[in-house]
C-alpha cells in the first residue's frame, strides 16, 4: 500500500567525491539512484535495503529507484532523500513559481515496495 512522503533532494559529499572519479563511475551513481529512507520507515513498510521501490510525484510522475536506510537520527520518519541526479530531476515538476528553477524540495510524493 503507497504511503505519502516529503522527498528532499540535495547534494552529498559521497556525490561530490564520486563526481571527481566521473558521473558514470559506480560511486557517483550509487549515490545518485539510491533513496535514503528512515529506518523507522523502513520498519513500517516492511523494507530492506536494496529493496526497490516506486515513488509517484504530484504530477504523476514515476520513477523506480532503490533504498537505502539513512544514518539513525539524520532523516525524521515521513522524509525521503535523494542526491541530485537523474532520479532527482525526474520527479521534480514543471512550475518554477516564477522563479525559473522547478521545485526541488519538499515535494509530496507517494512511495511504495515493488514486489521481488
Amino acid at each position: 500500500m503507497p504511503e505519502t512522503f516529503i522527498l528532499i533532494p540535495g547534494r552529498t559529499s559521497e556525490q561530490g567525491c564520486g563526481i571527481s572519479e566521473g558521473k558514470y563511475k559506480d560511486k557517483y551513481q550509487r549515490e545518485v539512484n539510491t533513496l535514503q529512507v528512515a529506518p523507522g520507515d523502513m520498519e513500517r513498510m516492511g523494507l530492506a535495503d536494496g529493496d526497490r521501490v516506486r515513488l509517484t510525484g504530484e504530477e504523476g510522475q514515476v520513477v523506480e529507484v532503490a533504498i537505502t536506510p539513512a544514518k539513525k537520527d539524520e532523516l525524521p520518519e515521513g522524509v525521503l532523500f535523494i542526491a541530485y541526479g537523474d532520479v532527482s530531476s525526474r520527479m521534480m515538476a514543471g512550475d518554477t513559481h516564477g522563479s525559473g528553477m522547478p521545485t526541488s524540495k519538499g515535494m509530496e510524493v507517494t512511495m511504495e515496495k515493488l514486489s521481488a
